[in-house]
């Protein structure tokens, strides 16, 4: 049935479009059914019926639809019945804890990028897998699926490396050190990175305040052939697309389903090209991996993945019990990375994770001793001119300098109670009261961490300065630190036993 567009400014959770009840008795659906829309492109929306708020013969969508079916504001469109995807037949299987086939998880991913399945049907899929997880050979399949959505680079050189990280610890800024020093070493490492999640800045949210992260795929190309690397957002192009929509539903309920994981990082780095990859684990209280015992079954399963794809896999398992290095937040985190290139000596735990992470991928291109040939490299100003050249190419200044990025301009020092020992950082607290001054999405907001586990502190010395980019997410920060104490400062007399104690 030809139904006139109609395109309304709002938005819904769902792709969905509202008919008219005698047109839908026509085309023989109800609320809730599903529809196929076909002009030009098309698409499969759900269906809200009404008989007050439009006439017969109109269809009412949301703006954002109207590229997915290239049809303008009255302008016709197709109308038809579309029936339950088998996909979902698969999602209750999976839901029953049965193994999928490859024929199965391809026709689930393939149902997600063409809007065929609802947002409910997509949350049920993930809750399937946090419950019931998948094998290795499911998880190949779902990650080939998933990079075969989208586009799949390649490159000049046959031997393309990458750099990912798990995640969830703070201040992890070492991604454009690694990227700078591969390169500079002579390796390809076309970089992509992704926007923060639930922390309190991801790479692409920092390397944003320096220079142009939002590439197509033909610009990286050009710049990695050239240069060597590059530090992009991967959802800046078409790689994977199925992951970032998965992402968007997965964010809400607050889960992180093993399997979901693995494909989508392997996904990524499958659409980019990669053939050698090595991954950072960070591991330690807090994070997404607390354990050392879960850092190598995570690292025995990227391996195993990595052999089913036809990818080298290495991982580092890396120390997380507290922020790497003294800066949280998009600016912040930028200026102590780009000090770290121009020659700064501090902090050590960035220089050392950065080096021992790009002496792992040296190593595997060839190179002996690839932690200190990478120390080499970043001492010798190799790995910053590299670093320059980069940032140029994406359109950043060729005389950028770390003290040309200031940060916030409202500040608050939160000082400590009693003098002692940092015996803990509360690594959540550190991100709850980052993203309560305003990061990621306020690039000036973020923490600097004057003290770190183990150092001595004392009274009223400051322990973290707070910075924002306005008064009242300052204020919410800080109360934020007296609710959750991001620091416990303790001295090294635990408890005093006297004789008389020890009768009690």
């Amino acid at each position: 049935m030809k139904l006139k567009v109609r395109y309304s400014d709002i938005e819904t959770p769902e792709l969905s479009v509202l008919l008219h009840d005698d047109d839908c008795a026509e085309i023989g659906v109800a609320d809730g059914d599903r529809v196929a829309l076909t002009g030009p492109k098309s698409t499969v929306a759900l269906v809200s019926k009404s008989d007050t708020l439009l006439q017969r013969g109109v269809v009412i969508m949301k703006e954002s639809m109207e590229p997915l079916i290239a049809v303008p504001e009255g302008g016709e469109v197709e109308v038809t019945f579309s029936p339950i995807p088998d996909s979902v037949r698969a999602i209750r299987k999976k839901m029953d804890g049965e193994t999928l086939t490859r024929d199965e998880i391809y026709g689930v991913v393939m149902d997600i990028l063409e809007n065929r399945l609802s947002k409910i049907e997509v949350s049920a899929w993930l809750t399937s897998l946090y419950i019931n997880g998948m094998d290795i050979d499911e998880i190949a399949h779902f990650t080939r699926a998933m990079a075969e959505t989208g586009d799949i680079l390649s490159f000049d050189k046959e031997t393309v490396f990458d750099f990912h990280s798990l995640g969830g610890v703070p201040g992890n800024k070492i991604t454009p050190i690694v990227v700078s020093i591969v390169a500079a070493a002579g390796l390809l490492i076309p970089k992509t990175s992704s926007r923060a999640i639930s922390s309190a800045c991801g790479t692409s949210d920092f390397v944003e305040t320096f220079c142009n992260v939002e590439l197509d795929a033909d610009t990286l190309k050009k710049i990695a052939n050239t240069s060597g690397g590059i530090f992009a957002w991967g959802g800046s192009m078409n790689l994977a697309p199925v992951d970032d929509m998965v992402i968007k539903v997965e964010h809400p309920l607050g889960i992180n389903p093993r399997a979901q994981m693995l494909a989508s990082i392997m996904s990524k780095k499958l659409a980019i090209g990669a053939t050698h990859l090595v991954v950072d684990i960070p591991t330690g209280a807090g994070t997404k991996v607390p354990t050392l015992e879960v850092a190598r079954a995570y690292a025995r399963d990227l391996m195993d993945l990595g052999e089913r794809i036809g990818m080298h896999v290495e991982c580092a398992i890396t120390y997380a019990d507290q922020p790497v290095g003294n800066a949280v937040g998009p600016i912040l985190e930028a200026r102590e990375c780009i000090s770290i290139l121009e020659g700064a000596q501090h902090p050590s735990s960035v220089i050392e994770k950065a080096c021992d992470c790009a002496g792992i991928i040296l190593e595997i291109g060839g190179i002996t001793n690839g932690a200190a040939k990478a120390r080499e490299i970043l001492k010798s100003g190799e790995a910053h001119r590299k670093f320059i050249e980069i940032v140029t190419a994406q359109g950043g200044s060729p005389d950028l300098r770390s003290e040309d990025l200031v940060p916030g301009k409202y500040t608050y020092e939160i000082r400590s109670s009693k003098s002692g020992y940092v015996h803990t950082i509360a690594n959540k607290n550190i991100v709850g009261m980052a993203k309560a001054a305003g990061a990621p999405s306020d690039k000036g907001a973020g923490l600097f961490l004057h003290k770190k586990k183990g150092q001595r502190v004392e009274q009223n010395e400051p322990l973290i300065t707070v910075y924002a980019d306005n008064e009242a997410k300052l204020a919410r920060a800080v109360d934020y630190a007296r609710k959750y104490p991001p620091m416990v400062i303790e001295g090294m007399l635990i408890r005093h036993v006297s004789p008389l104690d020890a009768r009690k």
